[in-house]
């Protein structure tokens, strides 16, 4: 709040999510690069306007420090809100370009790279942290700062009369032009489905067990990799960046060597799911998860690695 008016920005505390969201969609719509942050039940406030968003075409970037659910939950750390960013942020047909921290650095580093994807495919973009990192205090190297793109030609900037009007909406009465409309915005995401897969591996070219794991998780499982490796087990991590696009490239490479997989969550099971839909019942894939603000230690992993190598899982 201090920092903004000094470079130039705008920093506002609104009264709500409802505002919040609405907020940037009018912000982002103007062409300006534009954020909103929150954690867990505050998304589901903002559902509505990310819709809006999407359906509009409009970049911006929303952070999302996972809590505990559902309801009002707790204020520890989660990832149970993974379903929520990955396939139903909202209501209609869309997607959100889904990152995932691991550390500090990697927040900064990422929120950058949102702002930058989100205005080069027109969409909304997410950082989907947890209480953990949130709270977290790591050294950082800030980029240097840089001009954003000013060339939005879309953007409802005022046009002196110099050029017809542009329109920001996502009203469309008539079904065959939204039908053709959300044709053409899954063959962007389609694309993006090709180009913006994003994952860290992690000892995994010889691993018979492969741990996938993102976020706080991560951290957890690469100390649990390091641990099995130790007892002469071959372990191994994939640390998805991007949720959506789901890597699932980083997973089939891997998947005619390794025996298993196990993912590791702040959940009840969640990325399981991908994980699983990746794999395709080629190889066997277990889940292991901590929930309501508990947080897996790397021997709970460990012990769930070790049943998994013996068979006995």
């Amino acid at each position: 709040s201090k920092r903004m008016p000094k470079i130039g920005g705008v920093y506002l505390q609104a009264e709500s999510e409802v505002a919040s969201i609405n907020m940037v969609l009018g912000a982002g719509a103007a062409g300006v690069r534009v954020m909103t942050s929150t954690s867990s039940p505050g998304i589901s406030l903002m559902s509505e306007g990310i819709s809006y968003i999407a359906g509009s075409d409009v970049p911006c970037l929303i952070v999302n420090v996972e809590r505990g659910g559902p309801g009002l939950g707790g204020i520890q750390p989660s990832q149970s809100d993974y379903f929520q960013a990955t396939k139903a942020t909202g209501h209609g047909d869309f997607h959100m370009l889904v990152f995932a921290p691991s550390t500090v650095q990697e927040t900064v580093d990422l929120i950058s790279d949102a702002f930058d994807l989100g205005d080069k495919y027109r969409m909304p973009t997410m950082i989907l942290s947890d209480g953990l990192l949130g709270q977290m205090m790591e050294p950082v190297v800030l980029p240097e700062p840089k001009d954003p793109t000013d060339n939005k030609d879309w953007a409802v900037k005022g046009h002196q009369g110099k050029r017809a009007h542009n329109v920001v909406n996502s009203l469309y009465i008539d079904p065959k032009e939204l039908e053709d409309l959300n044709f053409k915005r899954f063959e962007k995401y389609k694309k993006i489905r090709e180009t913006e897969q994003r994952a860290e591996e992690y000892l995994v070219d010889d691993a018979d067990v492969i741990i996938v794991a993102f976020g706080a998780s991560s951290r957890i499982a690469h100390s649990a990799v390091d641990m099995a490796r130790k007892q002469g087990i071959k372990a191994g991590l994939i640390r998805p960046i991007t949720l959506w696009p789901f890597p699932e490239k980083f997973i089939k490479k891997h998947v005619d060597h390794a025996k298993a997989f196990l993912s590791v969550e702040m959940n009840m099971g969640q990325m399981v799911e991908d994980v699983k839909m990746t794999v395709e019942h080629k190889k066997p894939v277990f889940f292991f998860g901590r929930t309501g603000g508990m947080v897996p230690t790397p021997k709970e992993v460990l012990e769930q690695i070790v049943k998994i190598n013996g068979g006995d899982c």
